[in-house]
């Protein structure tokens, strides 16, 4: 899953980006005016009532005094007697925000700043609307009656009001679309990793060293033992298998940096060989790859392997926002009684997962716009000098983080929103521009697009 938000088209196809704030850093064609890195001062928009929190502004020392008014000529003489005003001493955690003022100068010299802005109008080189479904009229129909039906928010944790006939008809046609026995509802990609591997790392966790970050998280909030093996490389992965005896084996079906595909079917026999489950983020690839878009572990033969747990956000090509974790039927009961991140967390928008609903039936019809989303792809990776994709994501190499930063305001300036790679966003440490398909944008814009990409290129 990367570190990614659904972008949405203009009314004339043009599409806009707004942030991945994990992994992606979109660059806008305003221009930048950083403000002042955050200091002392930034404790005092906190509730001054609340010195349990820290941030309170100490009391004036009893010996200071202040005047409030003219007054008069006695008092003046008073308050000169008292002698100069005793300067306040500085909040005891005020060096909390003034060291973290400091990391991020540090930061900005090293060109790793990030900024979330309001995205604004540009062909969309840079968001995760593989399919260009997040404003289609069927999608948006199906949320406007969830919407008025259901309100705007679920009320409730799913266990408690929070579930509906509008997520159950979801995780049901999910488990259809990809041959599992069943499959469970989050209010994101990121948490539905975070629940299932904590669910299912009984042992040890192994991951692909390129796997996302919240899989990594996961790992290490699992409390179990983890490790990495060298990207896609089995030899690697079965001298750690044996070394290690993992559990559970993470791994993307297709990558978010890099874009390429995992060799999926030689995973599940060497995790199966050894006796750990294989986990496999489908992020990229649902409605991007596979029969009918079932993703990789669709497109390897893997589909209801009881070896295999598939989880995936509807972030990416349904246009929407939640997560998912498909797997045996034994796995749903298993999140339902001991699931930290499904028990605790508000269930995701019936209007929401209503669209998501729609925009998967609609991705399963979808195949000339996978074969668009391919040419496509595979056109900028060769205009690029990038390793040709297996779905929808173009990453080159675009030299050191200011030099990507540069380009990618460059292409901005110019009308087109591309990604920004920077460390530690990128696993190899390398910073790069990341291109993403999105068959919604009309092919001349597209071709444009591309060209000005080029012609920005340092």
């Amino acid at each position: 899953m990367s570190p990614e938000s659904a972008t949405a088209p203009t009314e004339t196809g043009r599409r806009t980006q707004s942030d991945v704030g994990v992994a992606v850093e979109p660059v806008t064609p305003e221009p930048v005016a950083e403000g002042p890195a955050p200091g002392p001062e930034f404790a005092r928009t906190r509730d001054a009532a609340a010195p349990s929190a820290g941030l309170a502004v100490p009391p004036r020392p009893t010996g200071a005094r202040r005047s409030t008014s003219p007054g008069t000529g006695a008092s003046r003489a008073a308050d000169a007697s008292a002698g100069p005003v005793a300067p306040a001493e500085p909040h005891p955690l005020a060096a909390v925000w003034d060291r973290l003022g400091r990391k991020a100068d540090l930061r900005a010299k090293a060109g790793l700043t990030r900024t979330a802005r309001a995205r604004a109008d540009a062909i969309d080189l840079a968001g995760n609307d593989y399919l260009g479904l997040s404003r289609h009229p069927g999608v948006l129909a199906a949320a406007e009656a969830a919407l008025r039906e259901h309100g705007l928010g679920a009320g409730g944790s799913r266990l408690v009001r929070g579930t509906t006939g509008v997520h159950e008809a979801f995780e049901a046609d999910f488990a259809r679309l990809t041959g599992t026995e069943t499959a469970v509802l989050y209010s994101s990609g990121y948490l539905a990793n975070l629940g299932a591997v904590a669910a299912l790392a009984a042992g040890p966790v192994l991951l692909d060293a390129h796997a996302h970050a919240s899989l990594h998280d996961a790992a290490r909030l699992a409390g179990k033992p983890s490790d990495t093996f060298a990207h896609n490389d089995l030899d690697d992965l079965e001298r750690q298998l044996r070394a290690l005896r993992p559990a559970l084996v993470a791994v993307e079906s297709v990558y978010s940096v890099l874009g390429d595909a995992a060799p999926l079917r030689d995973l599940a026999a060497l995790t199966s060989a050894h006796g750990a489950l294989l986990l496999v983020d489908e992020a990229h690839a649902i409605g991007t790859i596979g029969p009918d878009g079932a993703g990789g572990v669709a497109a390897a033969g893997l589909a209801g392997d009881p070896g295999v747990v598939v989880t995936a956000t509807l972030s990416k090509a349904l246009g929407a926002a939640g997560g998912v974790v498909a797997g045996p039927a034994a796995l749903r009961r298993h999140l339902h009684d001991t699931g930290r991140t499904f028990i605790y967390d508000t269930a995701p928008p019936p209007a929401v997962i209503a669209g998501a609903a729609a925009a998967l039936a609609i991705a399963r019809e979808s195949r000339s716009a996978r074969t668009e989303l391919h040419r496509r792809a595979a056109l900028a990776a060769a205009a690029l000098g990038a390793p040709a994709p297996a779905a929808g994501v173009c990453s080159p190499p675009a030299g050191d983080s200011h030099a990507a930063a540069a380009w990618a305001a460059r292409c901005a300036a110019r009308g087109v929103a591309v990604g920004c790679f920077r460390p530690p966003s990128t696993p190899d440490h390398r910073s790069r521009l990341r291109i993403t398909v999105n068959t919604g944008v009309p092919a001349d814009d597209f071709a444009h697009a591309l060209d000005t990409v080029l012609e920005a290129r340092p």
